[in-house]
């Protein structure tokens, strides 16, 4: 496989020049951005899949719904609905995508839309909760027809942008220098001891400018499995009494963790979508035994196995440290952008 992304290298310098091309004409005013009279946090990343994305968005809801009417707004993956849709208390998982039903699920005090068309996602979204007063733009780094007012970067501790090359050669969407558009950059999944000089090390090698801040963060794992309704402790199941489920990217980190037994593991696709014959596999590697998953994938299987057997790990955002900083800045961002939900532009001019 390494072979042969290497042999695909000239194709990853085509791939990279048109995303450069249209960066470019984004930045020239060429292709018009539209902007907005309130806060809009972009979180996403260079690469694809894996770098974190949902525990940093579950992370800045935390952080804003008690103070501010906060809303997601995300593409909705793979859901079998299209144009706008706004999560009511009937939604079902497979209107919205899983991540947002787990926004959704989650988090009672706020709302949660999708729209892969993030314009219309916003225009809608202020008609029908006009008293919105911040919207998190999930996995929107490279949707340039929104100008968001703060963009928040990840890249994966071990597989840091810096070291990457575009696809198909490596994992990049675009070019390395996309980085430049961040405000922040978070690096995920790091080690929970991860020095301050190692952490210096990866400043330099991101080589970022002056105005932009870098951040560490790790996984949380909950002590506790749940299916919502039921909790036990994780340290209390016996190695040989559960098997893990993963359809999500990069899925190594769950099962480490879990430190689940050679072969009692069942992969599947990220955002997949259990079938039947999906259901009997995992059913019959379980023989009885606990299915533990993601909160992810239990957004798409619960229904689908039984909930006496089913259970899911939960995770959240970790800052090794200066959390007080980046909530400072994420908070005075905030703060001091206007709430009006009024459009401010339509266009950058040319």
């Amino acid at each position: 496989m390494k072979r042969l992304r290497k042999i695909l290298f000239p194709f990853s310098l085509i791939y990279g020049s048109i995303a450069a091309i249209r960066n470019y004409m984004f930045d020239c005013g060429w292709k018009s951005q539209t902007t907005f009279d309130l806060p809009i946090i972009c979180v996403g990343n260079l690469s694809v899949g894996g770098t974190g994305k949902t525990p940093q968005i579950e992370y800045l809801i935390r952080l804003l719904k008690d103070k501010y009417q906060t809303v997601t707004l995300s593409r909705g993956y793979k859901r079998k609905t299209e144009g706008f849709y706004l999560a009511i208390d009937s939604t079902k998982m497979e209107a919205i995508g899983d991540e947002p039903f787990q926004y959704f699920s989650k988090f009672k005090n706020i709302h949660v839309a999708v729209d892969a068309k993030r314009v219309n996602g916003v225009q809608e979204i202020l008609k029908k909760i006009p008293q919105t007063e911040v919207i998190l733009l999930d996995d929107a780094f490279q949707h340039r027809y929104i100008k968001a007012g703060f963009y928040i970067l990840l890249t994966k501790f071990d597989e840091l942008y810096s070291d990457d090359l575009v696809l198909p050669t490596g994992n990049l969407r675009e070019f390395k220098s996309g980085a430049n558009r961040a405000d922040v950059v978070v690096v995920t999944k790091c080690p929970m001891d991860l020095s301050l000089e190692n952490q210096n090390k990866i400043k330099q090698k991101l080589n970022l400018k002056p105005n932009q801040e870098v951040y560490f963060t790790t996984i949380g794992y909950d002590k506790q499995i749940t299916n919502g309704t039921d909790f036990i402790m994780f340290d209390d199941l016996e190695k040989s009494s559960f098997i893990a489920v993963a359809g999500i990217a990069k899925p190594e980190y769950f099962y480490n963790h879990l430190q689940v037994l050679k072969n009692n593991f069942v992969t599947f696709p990220d955002h997949h979508h259990f079938s039947e014959k999906d259901i009997d596999l995992i059913l019959k590697k379980a023989d009885g035994k606990k299915i533990i998953t993601t909160e992810k994938d239990f957004m798409r299987l619960q229904g689908k196995l039984p909930k006496e057997q089913l259970f899911y790990l939960p995770i959240e955002t970790q800052f090794l440290n200066n959390a007080s900083s980046f909530d400072a800045k994420i908070l005075d961002y905030v703060g001091k952008s206007s709430r009006n939900g009024c459009i401010h532009s339509t266009e950058n001019q040319k």
